[in-house]
This record gives structure tokens, C-alpha cells and sequence, in this order.
């Protein structure tokens, strides 16, 4: 019986030099990561509003989803969730299965990542590059279930970023995206935001930043964006946490077909519901403007942006404004950048356009 004993102590240390070992790397990552920058959107000096852009794209993976991906594996890790030589499976749409296909690379583990068969081939290219496996499903609502089923078959983890994303992350602190932001204000005119604009996936950024902001008693208010075909905007507004339209979302890496559980409601101090064609007006307006190229998503926090400016601008209040820009436009040349592709969804971005240019010219978004 002793001898039984000291092999289970010995495999139980192994087990756990494994795991320090796991989170060191992951760590060593973010040490090695400078901090996103902070860009600046221009806009008329008299309009006396401030707007500022996160520019997540910089991450080693390209996107928001990298610090996703780095608080998920360590989350499971210390967990004991993800063990040596087991597969962790995903259900992405695309932008955190590639960050989490670079973890598990990292660490020497396989990783699968579940997702419609509609996910631009930019980001499957991407997640197998970073040595990952692409498994498509046809109906978007069933990603999850899948993604259970191959984990159960396997032995492997399911990270499940749906549920964890809102507690995977230090909301209090700890370099977090909403600290960084603080931060990076400090020396700017506005440092502390009147508003902040998000989009929701998971609900993680939005659960973090408004955690924060009530955690370090500031005024800034949140606004959550939302694209067609999201349970997020109607869930919130009818309070109704098992909300579901079950239809998937054409603006990659944001919008679910029901609510998510990390999508915290009662932190969110408005909602805003975005047409995709204003969301890819909106990111093409961002290129034609700045020179950065962004995905979908990033047009969407603008959109809302927009529109919250013109409002503040008719009520004669100045201030700042941050969102994300969440990934690069890279990833969606065949999509959002291609005319033909619009052509083929029946996106008409024409009128948003010439919003657009009203609110360039003007500052009030019609």
C-alpha cells in the first residue's frame, strides 16, 4: 500500500510541475506583449469630443481575442481542467480559436476548434497555421453541443469561453483591458470617458469594463453594440437571460443566437442594435479615414460611437469616447472588403455611406 501511495504522490507532482510549468509560459507571453495603443480618431477640434480607439489588433494573435484566450487557459489550468497531452476544444467563430490554437501550441497541446462552415478562410488558415484543427458545423446554434461531445469522446477540456469569459479575467485589475484603457487617458484632456462602446460575443470585455468602472467609482457609462440576428440587444432589452433568435450573426467574433451566461446585463447602461451594412460601412469608413483596416466588428463599436457623439454634440456636451478596434481587415478581404460578396448577402452599404459622410461633415448621424 505505501508503494501505491508514493507512485499516486509522484504522478500528482509530475501532474502539478506540468501545470506551473504551463503557466509560466502563458505568463511569459503577456510579459512579453507590450500594451495595446490607444489611436486616436480624428475629428473637428470644435466638436470638443475626444474619440479613441483600443487597437487590439497589435496582440501576437492579431485580436480582442488574445487576452481572452490567455485569462481562459490559465483559468483551466489552475483549475485543473487542462491536462498534459489532452485536446482542448472550442467553439469559435474564428478570432479565439486562433488565439487559442497559439496557447495550445505553446504548451504542446492538440486543440480543435469547432465553428460554421460560414467562417472566412482567412481565420481557418489562421488556426491551422497556429497547428490547430478546424472541425465546421452547418447549423451555427449547434457549435456548442458539438464542441461537448468531441471534448467527452476525446478526454479532452472544452474551454467553454460562452460561460467563463466574464470570471476567467481580473475585473479588479491586473493589467485588464479596462485598467489599460485608464490608463493610457491619463495625460488626455478627457481621461475619464463618458462613455465606453463594446460589442458582445461571449460578454467578457463588456462584464470586465463595467466590473471595473463600478469597482474604481467612475462616471463612465457602457454602451454594448449589437449586430442583426443577436439575441444580446432583444434578451437585454425584454430582461429575458434565456433569449434566443436562433440565427447566426454576419459580423464575426460579436453577436450570438441566444444569451450567452457571461453577458452580465445589469452592467450595461445602453444598448444599441446595428444594422451589418452600417457595420461594414462603418469599417470602411474607419480605412478610408485613419488607414487602419478593421473587421466587422470594429465598424459596429463605431457605429455606436457615432451615434452616441451626435447625440452628446446636440445636447452641447463635450468629452471622450473608447472602443475597440477588435481585429485586423485582413481577415475579411473576401467578405466585408469584397462588393461581390455584399452583393451575394444583399447588403446595400450605399445609405450608411452617405450617413456617414453627413456625420464626417456634420456630426449628427441621422
Amino acid at each position: 500500500m505505501p508503494e501505491a501511495a508514493d507512485k499516486t504522490d509522484a504522478a500528482c507532482q509530475a501532474s502539478r510541475g506540468w501545470v506551473h510549468e504551463a503557466v509560466a509560459k502563458v505568463e511569459a507571453d503577456a510579459n512579453r506583449s507590450a500594451d495595446t495603443h490607444l489611436l486616436v480618431f480624428p475629428l473637428p477640434a470644435d466638436w470638443d469630443i475626444d474619440l479613441y480607439l483600443k487597437d487590439e489588433s497589435t496582440h501576437p494573435t492579431g485580436s480582442l481575442k488574445h487576452r481572452l484566450a490567455r485569462s481562459l487557459f490559465l483559468y483551466a489550468l489552475c483549475n485543473g481542467w487542462i491536462r498534459e497531452g489532452r485536446p482542448v476544444i472550442e467553439a469559435s467563430s474564428g478570432s479565439t480559436a486562433v488565439s487559442e490554437a497559439y496557447f495550445a501550441r505553446m504548451l504542446g497541446l492538440p486543440f480543435i476548434a469547432v465553428m460554421p462552415d460560414s467562417t472566412s478562410t482567412e481565420k481557418i488558415a489562421l488556426i491551422e497555421f497556429y497547428g490547430g484543427r478546424c472541425h465546421l458545423v452547418a447549423d451555427a446554434t449547434q457549435v456548442v453541443a458539438e464542441s461537448r461531445r468531441l471534448a467527452a469522446e476525446s478526454g479532452g477540456h472544452f474551454m467553454d469561453q460562452f460561460t467563463y469569459a466574464e470570471r476567467a479575467t481580473d475585473w479588479r485589475g491586473n493589467n485588464n483591458i479596462a485598467e489599460s484603457i485608464y490608463s493610457q487617458l491619463a495625460q488626455e484632456r478627457y481621461p475619464v470617458p463618458r462613455w465606453i462602446v463594446v460589442g458582445a460575443g461571449t460578454g467578457g470585455t463588456s462584464a470586465t469594463i463595467g466590473r471595473y468602472v463600478r469597482y474604481r467609482q467612475l462616471d463612465t457609462q457602457l454602451c454594448v453594440v449589437d449586430p442583426e440576428n443577436s439575441a444580446f440587444f432583444p434578451g437585454w432589452v425584454g430582461r429575458d437571460p434565456g433569449y434566443t433568435t436562433g440565427r447566426g450573426s454576419r459580423i464575426e467574433g460579436i453577436g450570438r443566437p441566444s444569451v450567452e451566461p457571461s453577458f452580465m446585463p445589469d452592467i450595461v447602461d445602453r444598448m444599441i442594435q446595428v444594422p451589418d451594412a452600417a457595420s461594414i460601412a462603418a469599417a470602411r469608413m474607419l480605412a478610408a479615414a485613419t488607414g487602419y483596416l478593421a473587421g466587422g466588428s470594429t465598424g459596429t463599436n463605431l457605429w455606436g460611437c457615432f451615434r452616441i457623439i451626435s447625440e452628446l454634440r446636440s445636447a452641447g456636451r463635450g468629452g471622450s469616447v473608447v472602443t475597440l478596434l477588435c481585429d485586423g481587415g485582413d481577415r475579411y478581404a473576401r467578405t466585408y472588403y469584397n462588393d461581390d460578396w455584399l452583393r451575394e448577402q444583399g447588403i446595400d452599404v450605399r445609405p450608411y455611406e452617405i450617413a456617414l459622410d453627413r456625420f464626417a461633415a456634420a456630426g449628427t448621424l441621422p
